[in-house]
């Protein structure tokens, strides 16, 4: 008879297992419902903050208050949201972008863009590791914040650097509270004449220089609707940047690798194949399927929509896995680093746009 029972045992332990993992992707699921419902809150939706945001923090909110009533079954699906969906979700971007959109700023939009883009990556990096004494994946997670797209980018460079989920946490607080604070300081100082710059100009700082796509667009809005349209644009241009810089980054950590450079944990890495961000790939595919206007419009739309939910599956995910106490190590460094970084984005990007306008505008 213990001969027949062993079998059943053995083989429903991967049922369970499977189930688990189920079980908690459909917490994850119900949960980022929740975090969109509340996202939409107007006070909530005037702050600029996206479900993605919202989700990372009530995520790490009930991680941290209130994890120990969950299965520990349930893991598995938390961290399949958090990894192999958001490489989908990321990938899947691609349809909010279109070349048709990009050449409509033409050479200006993308000089700022790529000026923007590679400098703050680079200033960046060499703040949090030089400056702050950061570990590597948390000074690129948070330069790549604020040069390209906000949570996206993070999300994005996390997958690619297979770090930590609080240093994803720590660099998605810079994108909150430094793009923020630039809806509310960039239309006020456009308002009180500060800025000497025409709307072309207003379109290239803003898209070129504030975090987040609903952060640029609620910036933009308050100045006019033809700053609003060259600043999404120009926002947009940056968002295609991801798979270049994706690509290069997968390349350098991978050579890092296989030198036998020590990482930010310490350790001796070895040698191994190169990390190809395969989702960006598709990021590109999908732009180009945008661009040849393939899919209607409604279609579009609903996979658009879909995209947000699974990238806030994802971020509600990383907040679920990320610990405060770790934050807590690094987190007026890290904040720091952000602080450079948005420094270096105003006045940086001021003396981009207006080099930028005077040769190309």
């Amino acid at each position: 008879m213990n001969s027949l029972a062993t079998p059943v045992a053995s083989g429903s332990a991967p049922a369970n297992q499977t189930r688990g993992q189920l079980n908690g992707i459909l917490f994850v699921a119900l949960f980022a419902a929740a975090v969109t419902q509340l996202s939409a809150l107007p006070f909530i939706a005037n702050l600029g903050l996206s479900p993605l945001i919202v989700g990372i923090v009530a995520g790490a909110i009930y991680g941290n208050a209130l994890r120990d009533g969950m299965p520990e079954s349930w893991a598995s699906g938390i961290n399949f949201s958090a990894r192999k969906l958001l490489r989908i979700a990321v990938g899947f971007f691609g349809l909010r972008v279109s070349l048709q959109e990009i050449a409509q700023v033409g050479l200006p939009g993308l000089t700022v863009s790529v000026l923007v883009v590679v400098s703050t990556l680079a200033i960046g990096t060499w703040a949090g590791m030089k400056l702050m004494k950061l570990d590597r994946d948390t000074a690129l997670l948070t330069a790549a914040g604020s040069a390209i797209c906000g949570a996206a980018a993070v999300l994005a460079f996390e997958s690619t650097l297979q770090s930590e989920p609080h240093k994803s946490a720590m660099a998605v607080g810079s994108v909150v509270l430094f793009g923020t604070l630039s809806m509310f300081l960039y239309p006020l100082v456009v308002h009180l004449g500060w800025l000497h710059l025409d709307t072309l100009g207003v379109g290239l700082f803003f898209g070129g220089t504030i975090h987040e796509v609903a952060q640029v667009v609620g910036a933009a809005s308050n100045v006019s609707p033809e700053a609003t349209h060259i600043a999404t644009i120009v926002k947009m241009t940056r968002v295609m940047l991801l798979v270049p810089v994706l690509l290069v980054i997968g390349m350098w950590v991978n050579r890092a690798r296989n030198n036998g450079l020590t990482d930010d944990s310490g350790t001796t890495g070895t040698k191994g194949k190169l990390a190809i961000p395969w989702f960006a790939l598709g990021f590109l595919a999908l732009v180009i399927v945008n661009s040849l206007h393939v899919l209607p419009a409604p279609a579009t739309h609903t996979l658009n929509t879909l995209d947000t939910f699974a990238l806030t599956m994802a971020m509600t995910a990383l907040g679920i896995e990320t610990r405060i106490a770790q934050i807590r190590q690094a987190g007026p460094r890290a904040l720091m680093t952000g602080a450079i970084v948005y420094a270096w984005l105003i006045g940086g990007g001021l003396a981009i746009t207006f080099g930028v306008e005077r040769l190309l505008g």
